[in-house]
């Protein structure tokens, strides 16, 4: 039974639902920040979160909390908690927050190396100030690399057709086992069916570096990709470890990877002598600070096999992420 309603009266979907929402919704938090506005302290925008740790870490975006002077917490009790910022990552659109409080539960924090393409995902967030509002999809895409607003790159995305609207931004991506995915991130202004979540495997990784320094390092290529499968004939012909390998979707100017031979529409299969499947196992060689340095690649052109050299660089700041909300 669900809320008093015995469950022969509801299909088995929506009870897929209900249930992953109700061990979820007591982590998931509205996320309100207040910045001087002509000399006072005044409400500046509101996001969404949700705690991943039992000393109340939060995940949420970098664009939610970005400039705030002072930030709020809601919880689901309607109590409300002044957060603490522990340290933001503008180059994957991730922030840590920190609150001093009890009557929230733990996010359970899953594995998308398991994610399918076509599998069922929910959404819960704050849009437009309606607190935990849930809404559904499926995965359209994994290993994307997005374009923000402010021409930003930011690696390793879920796309899905979840509906995201402006204030979901910062809350959890989770499959119907009631296990984050992804950290809800953008939407692309005018489009319908393409919303984005930041992958939970680099987010965890963030975290881990924002917790023990309070700072992320990330090496930097320059091109966008995604995740594609590899020809089985290809892989056979080449004895390759690979299932999957990272498609080159475009090329930034002046950066490693167009001073490189490498060329819109490669597949990356290896990086440093390790084979590459998914752009996180990419993510984690470019978190290495001795990667600054020749490196060895190997990519599938067409159906040739070529391998070369590429010299990662430190990534240069930029302006903060822009987004609708």
């Amino acid at each position: 039974m669900i809320a008093g309603v015995p469950f022969n009266t509801m299909d088995p979907f929506s009870t897929m639902i209900i249930e992953a929402v109700d061990k979820m919704k007591n982590a998931v938090v509205k996320i309100d920040v207040f910045k001087t506005i002509r000399g006072k302290l005044r409400p500046a925008g509101s996001g969404s979160g949700f705690i991943f740790s039992s000393d109340g870490l939060i995940f949420t975006n970098c664009h939610v909390v970005d400039g705030a002077e002072k930030i709020m917490i809601t919880l689901l009790n309607e109590n409300e908690i002044e957060a603490t910022l522990v340290g933001k990552d503008p180059d994957t659109d991730l922030a840590i927050l920190k609150i001093f409080s009890e009557g929230y539960s733990v996010a359970r924090l899953g594995d998308s190396v398991h994610l399918q393409i076509g599998q069922f995902v929910i959404a819960i967030g704050n849009p437009y100030g309606y607190q935990h509002t849930v809404t559904t999809g499926v995965v359209s895409a994994l290993g994307r690399t997005l374009r923000t607003q402010s021409g930003r790159l930011v690696d390793n995305v879920i796309q899905s057709d979840a509906a995201l609207n402006p204030g979901n931004s910062g809350g959890p991506m989770i499959t119907t086992e009631a296990e984050v995915i992804g950290v809800n991130t953008a939407i692309i202004t005018g489009a319908q069916g393409l919303s984005f979540s930041i992958d939970i495997n680099t987010a965890k990784e963030i975290a881990r570096q924002l917790i023990e320094t309070g700072s992320v390092f990330r090496a930097y290529l320059g091109f966008s990709m995604q995740e594609v499968n590899i020809n089985p004939k290809i892989v056979r012909h080449y004895h390759l470890p690979n299932k999957k390998g990272l498609f080159v979707t475009s090329i930034e100017p002046d950066t490693p990877a167009s001073r490189s031979q490498l060329t819109e529409g490669d597949i990356l299969v290896s990086f440093n002598g390790k084979a590459v499947n998914s752009s996180h196992e990419l993510f984690k060689e470019l978190s290495k600070k001795e990667i600054l340095t020749s490196v060895n690649i190997s990519v599938i052109r067409h159906s040739e096999l070529l391998h070369f050299v590429i010299f990662p660089t430190v990534r240069k700041e930029r302006k903060a992420l822009v987004h609708p909300d």
